[in-house]
């Protein structure tokens, strides 16, 4: 990792389980060369973790509230961190 990269943790609300959202937000964060998850909530939410230079995490989070995800996000509510231990690939969870 370089100093400028970051860690993105995203809790998407809305209609976004049962809807490939983990799978499409996984496929976007690959093209942007990020690491990290998105997992499913027991309460409904999605929780994306990303790792990766700011501008591309910035983007994943543009692309999250772009209304053009499966199912229907009603709001994101993000966090920026240091990054954590090196992760490898971006998994669904």
């Amino acid at each position: 990792m370089t100093s400028a990269d970051v860690k993105l943790s995203a809790w998407v609300h809305g209609y976004v389980q049962g809807v490939g959202f983990r799978w499409w937000t996984r496929a976007r964060a690959l093209e942007l060369g990020l690491t990290g998850f998105a997992s499913n909530r027991p309460d409904g939410r999605v929780h994306v973790v990303a790792q990766g230079p700011r501008d591309a995490c910035e983007r994943l989070l543009d692309l999250l509230q772009s209304g053009k995800t499966p199912g229907s996000v009603d709001k994101v509510i993000a966090d920026w961190s240091e990054p954590d231990a090196p992760m490898t690939g971006f998994h669904e969870r």
